[in-house]
Formats: C-alpha cells, structure tokens, sequence
C-alpha cells in the first residue's frame, strides 16, 4: 500500500473514532434519532472528511440500515439498544466503524458483541483463512449466551468502495478468502438474543447507485447530479433537495439505477448488539486505524 493512501486511512479512522465518541454521548433518553444524526455528519465535514454512508441509528432488533427520515420524530426511549455505525473517507478512503450504546441494562449482550471483534482482530494477519474468523466470532458471542446474525458480515473496502470482497463471516466457515498484506477490512460482529438472522424490513431511507446512464424525467435527473460526487456510495433520502425526491427515486430504482437499503432486522421484541472497527492486515497482524 502506497504511504500516502495508508495515511488517508490512518487520518480517517482517527477522525471516525473522535465522532463516534461524540455521537455515542448525545444518546439518551427523549433526544431525536435525528438530531444525533445530524450533529454526526456535520461533525464529519466540519473535521474536514466526508461522509462515507448515512449515519446508521439502528434500535433494539433493527441490526443495520436505519436513518432517520427527512421528518422524522422518534426520540430514544428507556430500555432501547441503539446501533450507531458511522463512516468517514479521506479522499475515498473509509474508516467504518460502530458501537452500541445501551439504554436498558444488557451489558453482557453489548460485551459479546465487542469481545467478538476484539478476538477477531487478534487473530488478524497474512495467511488466516477468512472462515477462522468467523469461527472466533461465532465462540465468542455464543459462550456468553447469545447467537451471531448469521447473514450479516464484515467486508472488506476500497476507495470509495465500502464492500469489497472478502467478507467477513460472523459463524464458522471452512476455508475462504486468505488475508493478504495490505487488505483493508471492517469486522463487525453482530450479537443478537433472537433467531441469529435478520430479514428486509419496510422501511427504506438508504439508497446507493447502480449504474449511469441518462434519465428522462426531470426530478431523476436532478438527484443523479446531487448525489454525482458520491461515487456510488450510499445516500439518505433525507439528503435529497429535490422536488418530487420521492416519485423520482421510485423511478430511479424501478429502472435499476437505484438501488435500496432496507432496514436489517431480527425478529420483534430481539435485541442486537453491534460493534465495529476498520482495520488494515500488515506482515505480522494488523493495524486498527479506528482506535
């Protein structure tokens, strides 16, 4: 890996950890999703980065994919589990990072989920089959009690690429993928004290683009410009300024040009836990650029 890319990535991933502190703090009772969400993207580009994918505020069995609508009015309540997955890119270059911040009194299920990644990273370095990993997740969180979201995983990245293979498994796996020297991954278990698989939900307010090419209706093209610098990454309906957002994104996606990012989730009355750190695999281990 060229010096100055890995700096982008080491200044990244300070940055990233920095507004992740800060968002987790502002967490508490009667405080709106959307005000932490707000205050975490500014922080972003006031730091002078940009932001990789919309802030990701996901409660109690909601795992990944929730951000707050344009107006949205939930506040958090006693008792919620809140997932709060944030990325930040230096010139394309992302730290990926997220913790659980917990409203109720289940510290044993957040430790699972943290213990799993930290046991993971540990075991990180040339030559290691993918699927070991998983094998460390899976001990980890099922040995205190809970199960591992089996299809859902860590991935790897890439300039402005945020899954990029290998995947990062969170059960046990025969063989896969072998890190290699300069591999860039995030690895984020998931804890859950439901059935150990999440499913589509309705609610969608992320969305990512497919492809390029030209438009017809008006709105449509005028969302394909705003959301041009992006590169492909993720973008929030609510980071949309356009007339009529809503009947073009429809179209957007209908034509295969948008795609969507339906809310993550394991079944009603579950509790997942999530933690989350960007890593970059050295000759001898690793070097976690979020700590």
């Amino acid at each position: 890996m060229k010096e100055e890319i890995f700096d982008r990535y080491i200044q990244a991933g300070a940055a990233a950890k920095k507004i992740l502190s800060r968002g987790a703090d502002l967490i508490k009772p009667d405080i709106t999703l959307i005000e932490v969400a707000t205050f975490v993207e500014d922080m972003i580009q006031n730091e002078g980065f940009g932001v990789a994918f919309p802030v990701n505020i996901s409660l109690n069995e909601a795992a990944a994919h929730d951000t707050p609508s344009p107006d949205d009015t939930r506040t958090f309540a006693p008792g919620d589990m809140v997932k709060l997955d944030i990325g930040v890119h230096l010139d394309g270059y992302i730290a990926d990072t997220a913790c659980t911040v917990d409203l109720g009194n289940q510290p044993l299920l957040c430790e699972a989920s943290i213990a799993a990644r930290d046991a993971a990273i540990a075991a990180v370095k040339p030559g290691v089959a993918i699927g070991t990993l998983g094998g460390v997740v899976a001990h980890e969180i099922k040995s205190r009690g809970f199960l591992p979201v089996a299809n859902l995983t860590g991935h790897g990245l890439d300039q402005y690429c945020l899954h990029k293979g290998p995947n990062v498994p969170n059960i046990p796996g025969a063989g896969g993928a072998i890190l290699e020297e300069g591999m860039v991954l995030a690895i984020e278990p998931f804890a859950t004290t439901g059935t150990g698989f999440v499913h589509d939900g309705k609610r969608e307010e992320i969305f990512g683009q497919l492809v390029r090419r030209p438009v017809r209706l008006p709105a449509a093209r005028k969302i394909l410009k705003e959301i041009e610098e992006r590169n492909g990454m993720p973008f929030a309906r609510r980071h949309i300024h356009v007339k009529s957002a809503d009947l073009a994104l429809s179209r957007l996606i209908h034509d295969g040009i948008i795609r969507t990012y339906p809310v993550l989730s394991d079944v009603p009355g579950s509790y997942v836990s999530q933690a989350e750190h960007t890593m970059i695999v050295t000759s001898d281990g690793c070097i976690v650029t979020t700590v």
